[in-house]
């Protein structure tokens, strides 16, 4: 799997804090764009890469949980291999001060919706200069595994405070200086106005579910798009280095995006704003989901950040989509602090937020708050994943003796309907689908790639058992997620029709050529093991699952450098590939598109209309100006 490489410098992750003491992850600025592309090799290598077993059978299933794997702590510094706009670009781009970088995810590598926000004591963000103390958190007794009502009071205890130079914390970093973002030349220069209308039902990157009712996306009479609006990035403040800009939905008629302290309606077709809802501060978390109503929720924080206060994310708000409006705000205590959250998202008209300092949910209309999980010493709910159903990852046991509960909740009330227990050294799971419920996760951090996935497991969320266990080694399979603050964020992978399907790694594409290509596999959910089914992206494309269609996978094909990307219906059953769109080849537009990586960036695909958004809003000096948002549209 491809990845950018890192910028000049590199300031440490923050460690997380609550219960059980979590280890440091390495952390890397980002801005939004990724790398310039690595220059293809001059001579075939010794050992070409091969590609991935694809009718590799899984390994045997076992009884109840998958075999203990030992605890250990995930790498301090993985490798980062560059990132480039396609292959077989003709030349690489030397990296000078300012070089794009990406924000980290999980095990250092960046995440599809933004930063992990760490909070620090009693969700506070330490002061400047200072590392996140790690501390190890304890309640009144409660019920380790189950009960989740009612919150229990919790006392802090401080173990560490390491002075550092630089501080990484809730999507901001910062730096005693701000660059100035070079302005002088424009890039993609929009097209005639014509798209398509969306039905703003589409979710996000690996919002599987149960498949009902028929493809909705047909291919139109011309596949080819034009540029339909692109939106600058915008400035970051003064001494802020980069910025979480996380968060893009879609409704019939509006596309929006979060930008450094709002949320921008923007008209699906024109650009043209509809509405602006500023917001006290930036935007940390935001779930994909959104509700027939047009209604989807957000983390922010309760000001600007500055380099003396980087402020946490304790605010959880309901936004209306149709009408740019905030349906309410509501914050959640840990003993008397505030809870500064990592992740959010909407199932069963129900909003729930989690974090490792405490979590909260509340009723979707209303506001009313419906539950909290009960902590204990050893317990506490890592996070939720949403859409059909409400999906709890809950963590026990000290870091060397974790085990985790997946947990099917009643929304209304928090009651645990059904639970799996994963064995003891499996450290993050996070929940690619909730109806079929999939989640997935690293075990014994075999992965070796950064991505946070060595293996899915199916499971039945009406009784809990296990149904089947799905092997992806990191060096075959390109789904990456970060399980380890936002739970529900995968990308390169998507659940339907009772099957997983999945990006294989990019490999040589064989024959005389050094091309590189990668396909969509499927497995059974039920089986575990792979269907025969695949679909080709093609020589020097890559092709990424975004979302069903009914009973139909919508991909993106991320182009060789001389291309533009494309769009793919996948048909369930004959894997059949119908294209739906074909963006422009043109040197600008392509410059744009290839800074989009569907790994470290929001890809939202609707009826004719494609929208790529960047995460994250920087200070970082660039020889082009930069676009957080391109949106294309076919005739």
């Amino acid at each position: 799997m491809s990845q950018p490489p890192p910028p000049p410098s590199q300031p440490p992750q923050q460690p997380g804090f609550g219960p059980p003491q979590e280890p440091s992850e390495p952390q890397t600025p980002a801005p939004s764009a990724p790398a310039t592309p690595p220059t293809p090799p001059a001579q075939p290598p010794q050992q070409p890469p091969a590609g991935p077993d694809l009718n590799k059978a899984p390994q045997p299933q076992p009884g109840y949980g998958y075999p203990q794997a030992p605890g250990t702590p995930p790498p301090a510094a993985p490798p980062t291999p560059p990132q480039g706009p396609g292959y077989g670009y003709p030349q690489q781009q030397p990296a000078g001060y300012g070089y794009p970088a990406q924000q980290p995810g999980p095990y250092g590598r960046p995440g599809p919706y933004g930063q992990p926000q760490q909070p620090g004591p009693y969700g506070q963000q330490p002061p400047y200069g200072y590392a996140q103390p790690t501390m190890p958190m304890q309640a009144q007794a409660g019920q380790p595994g189950g009960g989740r009502k009612v919150n229990a009071q919790v006392a802090i205890i401080v173990s560490a405070v390491v002075a550092i130079a630089l501080i990484v914390g809730g999507g901001v970093w910062y730096a005693n200086s701000s660059g100035k973002d070079d302005d002088k030349q424009t890039t993609a220069e929009g097209g005639d106005t014509k798209g398509g209308e969306g039905d703003g039902k589409e979710g996000g990157s690996g919002d599987g579910g149960a498949t009902t009712g028929e493809a909705e996306e047909k291919a139109p009479a011309a596949t080819g798009s034009k540029v339909l609006f692109q939106v600058p990035s915008p400035e970051v403040p003064k001494g802020v280095t980069t910025i979480s800009i996380a968060g893009s939905w879609l409704t019939d008629s509006v596309y929006a995006k979060s930008g450094l302290s709002e949320i921008t309606g923007y008209d699906r077709k024109s650009g043209t704003k509809k509405w602006t809802l500023d917001l006290p501060g930036p935007v940390c978390a935001a779930t994909p989901h959104v509700t027939e109503d047009n209604k989807t929720a957000i983390v922010h924080k309760p000001a600007m950040p500055s380099k003396t206060d980087p402020q946490a994310c304790t605010e959880v708000a309901v936004v209306d989509l149709a009408a740019g409006s905030k349906v309410w705000t509501k914050t959640a205590k840990s003993g008397t602090m505030p809870v500064s959250f990592n992740n959010v998202t909407i199932g069963g008209g129900t909003v729930a937020a989690g974090s490792t300092s405490g979590g909260a949910a509340w009723d979707l209309a209303t506001g009313d708050e419906r539950w909290a999980p009960k902590t204990s010493d050893s317990c506490y709910d890592a996070g939720y994943g949403g859409g059909a159903k409400l999906v709890a990852v809950r963590k026990c046991g000290s870091y060397d003796q974790r085990q985790l509960h997946i947990q099917n909740v009643d929304p209304k009330t928090g009651d645990v309907l059904a639970e799996y227990k994963m064995d003891e050294g499996i450290e993050y799971a996070a929940v690619v689908s909730t109806d079929p419920l999939v989640v997935a996760a690293d075990v014994g951090d075999s992965a070796g790639d950064g991505s946070g996935i060595s293996d899915f497991f199916s499971i039945d969320n009406k009784t809990g058992k296990l149904r089947a266990r799905l092997s992806a080694p990191g060096d075959e399979f390109a789904a990456r997620c970060d399980a380890i603050y936002k739970v529900e964020n995968c990308t390169g992978v998507t659940v339907g029709n009772d099957r997983l399907y999945i990006a294989t790694e990019e490999h040589d594409s064989g024959g005389d050529s050094y091309s590189q290509t990668n396909e969509v596999v499927a497995f059974d959910l039920a089986t575990g093991k792979q269907t025969g089914q695949r679909a080709d992206a093609g020589e020097n494309y890559e092709i990424f699952p975004l979302r069903m269609d009914g009973p139909d996978v919508i991909a993106y094909k991320r182009p060789p450098y001389d291309k533009g990307g494309q769009v793919v219906s996948i048909d369930g059953e004959s894997f059949k590939e119908t294209v739906l769109m074909e963006n422009p080849s043109t040197e600008a537009v392509r410059d744009v598109e290839s800074r989009m990586s569907p790994d470290y960036s929001e890809i939202q695909f609707g009826q004719g209309g494609l929208y790529m958004s960047s995460v994250y809003a920087s200070d970082f000096t660039s020889r082009e100006k930069e676009y957080s948002v391109i949106a294309f549209g076919t005739e």
